[in-house]
């Protein structure tokens, strides 16, 4: 138990220890609120003169930063002020210079607008001059392009015409020919185209059929020639091969190869040459002479139409030995050794077989350029009718052409031809 005495009355009083404490704590809290409350009460004024304290500061800083900055201002016045009235003066310079460049470059401008009008004048009198002559040449150009497509088209056709009136022509003879009439035509065609330059060019020459069979075996033509003392310095067998187009079984010109060299060397020819229109499609044969020496000697395979080009390059290159023929002939007549003779008429072989190569070569190529002509003619005609086109699309923009057109978005251009228009 604990005692408590009345403060006001004197009295004492026992309370348990729990209501002791509840009077304690009941005490304790009322003096640590009015501790609490005088405390926040100090804070409180603490805080109003620190707050009053530091406002008044705050005050006096900003009064003299004011101060500052009323002095920096009117300094950078001062200095402003003098080089605002520099820059005024040399500004008043410039625009003096200026204006005196500005007279200058109008003068200039002046000057300038009055060449270009001067030129933009000579220009377009210039470029209707020039509009005019191109007209006139598109015409008189489209007139000769007419008149050169009117002459090829007439010698086209007119060629035409004839190729195909030789291909009617030969379609009907050959329907009308047995197979024996077939080769027996090729014979007559190289005897006909032989005999047509006999009595100019092979006045002295032997060309006949070959009518000894006693071996079995004969050729169609032989062909030969000799000088004025009788030395012969050239012989050829011919044999013709031809076909009909429906002939079932074709034959091939090497089926022939052999025989006519048996008919060569039994009637003693130098060459032996198949006259052929076997294998007609035939890239190798179409060429033109070619040289089968290879497997028979001194042989050659033609077409038809290179029968008297090929007798005269033998006979040419024959001519060439002749004269040591005619040695030879001579010497073997009064007993004398021939072997250099001989020999040197081996080297004359030799070389002739090398020119004559060479002759076929030169002959080839101009055949082949002969092919190209007619190519190149070809091309022309289609580079003339291309050229047409392109003459007409030229005239067709010429045609279409205006002053608007050559000064779209061009707005000088466009004030200018106005201005000239307007001065009209």
């Amino acid at each position: 138990m604990q005692e408590i005495k009345c403060p006001n009355c004197g009295k004492v009083f026992s309370v348990d220890d729990s209501g002791y404490a509840a009077i304690l704590k009941q005490v304790h809290d009322r003096e640590f609120e009015k501790e609490l409350s005088r405390r926040e009460e100090e804070f409180r004024a603490e805080k109003e003169s620190a707050v009053e304290l530091a406002v008044t500061k705050a005050e006096a800083r900003k009064d003299r930063r004011i101060a500052e900055l009323i002095g920096e201002l009117e300094t950078v016045k001062d200095r402003t002020k003098g080089e605002l009235q520099l820059a005024l003066a040399a500004r008043d310079l410039k625009l003096s210079e200026k204006d005196g460049e500005i007279s200058k470059l109008k003068g200039q401008l002046e000057l300038g607008r009055s060449r270009v009008e001067s030129a933009v004048k000579e220009a377009v009198q210039g470029s209707e001059k020039r509009i005019l002559e191109l007209q006139s040449e598109l015409e008189l150009e489209k007139s000769k392009r007419q008149l050169n497509e009117k002459t090829l088209r007439e010698a086209h056709s007119a060629e035409l015409r004839r190729k195909d009136e030789e291909i009617a022509y030969y379609k009907d003879f050959k329907a009308r020919q047995s197979t024996k009439m077939v080769g027996e035509s090729l014979e007559q065609h190289c005897e006909t185209e032989f005999n047509r330059l006999r009595p100019t060019a092979f006045r002295n020459a032997y060309f006949e059929k070959d009518n000894d069979a006693r071996s079995g075996s004969k050729g169609d033509f032989i062909y030969r020639e000799a000088a004025p003392d009788g030395t012969e310095f050239i012989s050829i067998m011919f044999e013709m091969k031809n076909e009909m187009d429906e002939t079932a079984t074709k034959h091939k010109n090497e089926d022939f190869f052999k025989e006519l060299d048996r008919d060569r060397r039994e009637k003693k020819c130098e060459y032996a040459v198949l006259v052929s229109l076997l294998e007609a499609d035939s890239e190798l044969y179409n060429g033109g002479i070619v040289d089968v020496s290879h497997r028979y000697e001194k042989m050659y395979v033609i077409r038809p139409q290179f029968f008297i080009p090929l007798i005269t390059i033998l006979r040419n290159a024959a001519l060439n030995s002749l004269a040591y023929k005619q040695e030879l002939a001579k010497v073997r007549n009064q007993n004398i050794d021939v072997t250099n003779f001989e020999n040197s008429l081996i080297d004359f072989q030799g070389k002739f077989s090398t020119n004559y190569r060479i002759a076929k070569d030169h002959f080839e190529k101009a055949i082949d350029e002969i092919d190209k002509t007619i190519d190149h003619l070809q091309k022309v005609k289609e580079e003339l009718l291309g050229s047409e086109r392109q003459l007409r699309l030229a005239n067709d923009k010429a045609q279409d052409l205006s002053i608007k057109k050559l000064t779209r978005g061009n707005p000088t251009m466009q004030a200018k031809f106005a201005e000239l228009e307007k001065n009209k």
